[in-house]
């Protein structure tokens, strides 16, 4: 037993666990759901980014008219004009929503969480 107590000293996790008070066991929680929070949100974050170079990678490679072989040329006449500007301008559409959706999150994170973490 302690001294000036009548808790038996028993070493190890289970008791502390168990002589936890309302406070600290809300605090842990709080902190667990915290951390699983902040580290889902920072991995959408992180998502958005990658989708974001990913469109635009594929946007720049759209303009990519190089022959597929020294010897062979891509004529004028295989580009569908109207096909390439659908597709480029929707994959600008993408790209834009995205950039919202990123700043939207990134605001919200900081929000959250404080800047810089």
């Amino acid at each position: 037993m302690t001294e000036g107590t009548d808790t038996p000293e028993v070493p190890g996790a289970f008791l502390a666990t168990l002589v936890r008070t309302n406070t600290k066991i809300k605090r842990d929680r709080a902190v667990a759901i915290a951390e699983d929070v902040q580290m889902t949100f920072k991995r959408q974050v992180e998502d958005i980014e990658i989708k974001i170079k990913r469109l635009k990678r594929e946007q720049e490679n759209m303009l990519d008219m190089s022959p597929e072989t020294a010897m062979s040329l891509k004529p004028a006449k295989d580009v569908d004009a109207l096909a390439f500007t659908d597709k480029y301008l929707e994959v600008g559409v993408q790209i834009r929503e995205e950039e919202i959706r990123l700043e939207i999150a990134q605001k919200a994170y900081d929000h959250l969480f404080g800047k810089g973490e």
